[in-house]
């Protein structure tokens, strides 16, 4: 769906994809090209369709990224070394989005990425300015995905701002009927790592300390929370399915049209 921008109210919004060579499960996997094209390309694309973007961004680790993404037309900025993609994406806020507002911290491995959740966030921001950052989350369905510690959760308050993030499931049902709430209003909610920052709250963020919660849960956008940030939560229907495996990459190429053959076209 496209939007247009009340650019009376708005600032300059930039995507930046922080792009890492190396991978512990899945090794190079932004740059695996079995469909014809890298995987760090369709996640490029996707943010590129979002209408509230003016530029997308690849934050890069390795002088290979940026020639790869040089390759299929976009722009990279190679970075120093990073404990985190934040912070790889802060540096080149900090380097190259002097005049831009809103940043986006879309996800490299995630090629079948929403358009539309972007925008999401980008609104978000753009129509509460008490907020600091927004993300995004859908509801959970299923036993597996709530008893997954790899899985977050997030609880939201009735204004739509984040209350704690969480490997644990929370809420806690105290009576026992997890089964009927997942197959009816489900009261959880996955959390989906797409973010969206105030400019100067990202470069504040990244020099924060890492806080007591964030060490505990292994979460950073705890530290966030826990150093007072509101942080906005848009619901989604569905999220992009991110990968991590090889087995995740073979099934995504199985579902994906090769585009080796008509690039030109």
């Amino acid at each position: 769906m496209s939007r247009e921008r009340d650019v009376a109210k708005s600032g300059r919004a930039v995507g930046v994809i922080p792009a890492r060579l190396q991978s512990t499960r899945l090794p190079r996997k932004l740059l695996l090209d079995e469909t014809g094209r890298v995987l760090l390309e369709y996640a490029w694309a996707a943010a590129c369709r979002a209408s509230l973007l003016d530029e997308v961004l690849v934050a890069a680790d390795t002088p290979e990224i940026v020639s790869a993404v040089e390759a299929f037309g976009g722009r990279a900025i190679l970075t120093g070394e990073h404990s985190s993609g934040t912070d790889r994406v802060a540096e080149v806020v900090a380097r190259c989005c002097g005049d831009v507002d809103t940043i986006v911290n879309v996800q490299g491995d995630e090629p079948e990425l929403d358009p539309d959740h972007i925008d999401s966030l980008v609104e978000a921001l753009e129509n509460d300015r008490g907020l600091q950052m927004a993300t995004l989350a859908c509801p959970i369905r299923d036993r597996d995905t709530l008893e997954d510690p790899s899985c977050v959760k997030v609880v939201v308050g009735v204004d739509g701002r984040a209350l704690y993030f969480s490997r644990h499931p929370i809420p806690y049902v105290r009576d026992g009927k997890a089964e009927t709430l997942l197959n009816g209003e489900s009261p959880w909610l996955l959390h989906v790592g797409l973010y969206a920052y105030r400019r100067d709250y990202l470069l504040e963020l990244t020099r924060l300390p890492v806080s007591p919660l964030e060490q505990l849960e292994q979460l950073e956008q705890l530290r966030a929370l826990q150093h007072g940030a509101s942080i906005g939560v848009r619901v989604a229907e569905h999220s992009a399915v991110g990968i991590d495996t090889p087995e995740d990459y073979a099934r995504f190429v199985a579902r994906t049209p090769n585009s080796r053959e008509g690039r030109a076209a």
